[in-house]
């Protein structure tokens, strides 16, 4: 029996097939289990958090959402393209300072997976679209802790200013 014939004197058939068509699609579209990530399993504690909330006041910045990890983030453009995950892989334009206006880090055009990165930029850069702009303000367990990382002190609060150029 032809699938036409078949469809049409049993319309049940066409529907358990449909859906049988479409669990196949959404299988195939399935996350990599590789790349499963909870964006609040990593949590700042409140001590710094605190930390994070006083610079902001001290710098008069008043529109810094927070994050339920304990980062925070001022969006200036959302951006209009396509939107990262915390697996995507970027490129992006940044400066990374410390409270103090020290510059510790900067480039520009970088490439790279969201996957390898510090938890405040694999929370943050997901608020924007391919094309946005963002400032990051990361508390020090979503940075580097308490370790020295090159010319970063330890414990040390990270702010970046993050233009995301596209997403792959």
């Amino acid at each position: 029996m032809k699938t036409k014939v078949l469809f049409k004197k049993y319309p049940m058939i066409k529907k358990i097939f449909s859906a049988i068509v479409v669990l196949g699609l959404l299988a195939g579209c399935s996350k990599n289990p590789s790349c499963d990530y909870n964006e609040c399993s990593i949590k700042a504690p409140d001590s710094e958090i605190q930390a994070v909330q006083s610079y902001l006041s001290s710098k008069g910045i008043t529109n810094a959402v927070q994050h339920c990890s304990g980062l925070f983030y001022v969006v200036d453009n959302i951006g209009t393209g396509k939107h990262p995950n915390a697996c995507s892989t970027v490129n992006v334009d940044y400066v990374g300072t410390l409270t103090n206006g020290q510059v510790f880090d900067h480039n520009t055009g970088i490439g790279f997976g969201l996957d390898g990165v510090i938890p405040g930029w694999r929370n943050g850069i997901p608020q924007v679209r391919a094309g946005g702009e963002i400032h990051l303000y990361v508390p020090p367990t979503l940075g580097y802790g308490n370790q020295q990382a090159g010319p970063i002190p330890p414990n040390s609060i990270l702010i970046f200013d993050v233009k995301l150029n596209s997403v792959q």
